[in-house]
């Protein structure tokens, strides 16, 4: 059993509800739920935290220069949780993929450059161009609620699906706040014939 859960939490639980081997609780998975758990090291709320992933985004010049600290805030979690009762030796990460406009007036993919930086320093594989964002949505920091989940129903496809057939994903991003873009990536994984969809970002809402 893993012996540091400070941040082991149900994705969705709302309160957050500790849930001691990391994953999304049964009641979750009962409702559906294709996310099989969430590792994040820290709270949004924390201001350095918040004001760090913010910088990140915007404005573009600065951005890259920090993919690598916060990726860093996610390495020794990861690496306790891996050491411990988690397998995650032929495992892929795929980051949050940006829409192709989106994707054109930043620059970058924020959620591609922290994966880069976990791919170097765990030695985990990274797909890129394996789940795509094939739909542009208004921010899903302007929504709340079932909003949040109408907005970006459809908008990710699979290609590649033999990349990832049988094997354990890694979805990759910045913040984890109701989860809607997340589970909806996974559910589109896991229909691509992935064996299960985990998350991992710097920190969660």
């Amino acid at each position: 059993m893993i012996d540091a859960p400070i941040n082991l939490y149900c994705p969705f639980c709302v309160p957050p509800k500790i849930v001691f081997d990391a994953r999304t609780c049964p009641s979750c998975r009962n409702k559906g739920k294709k996310l099989a758990g969430l590792f994040f090291a820290s709270p949004y709320q924390n201001f350095i935290i918040k004001k760090a992933i913010s910088q990140f985004k915007y404005p573009p010049e600065l951005l890259k220069d920090l993919a690598r600290p916060l990726a860093s805030l996610i390495i020794p979690l990861w690496l306790l949780i891996n050491n411990n009762d988690f397998d995650f030796s032929e495992a892929f990460l795929i980051p949050i993929p940006l829409s192709r406009k989106k994707l054109k007036e930043r620059g970058f993919n924020q959620a591609e450059e922290i994966a880069k930086q976990l791919s170097l320093s765990l030695k985990i594989p990274l797909l890129s161009n394996v789940l795509l964002k094939i739909k542009e949505t208004p921010a899903q920091v302007e929504l709340q609620g079932e909003d949040r989940q109408k907005n970006i129903k459809g908008v990710f496809v699979c290609r590649k699906s033999e990349k990832i057939s049988g094997k354990k994903i890694i979805l990759v991003d910045d913040v984890f706040t109701t989860g809607a873009t997340m589970e909806e990536c996974a559910r589109v994984l896991k229909t691509a014939g992935a064996k299960e969809v985990w998350g991992a970002t710097v920190a969660r809402g």
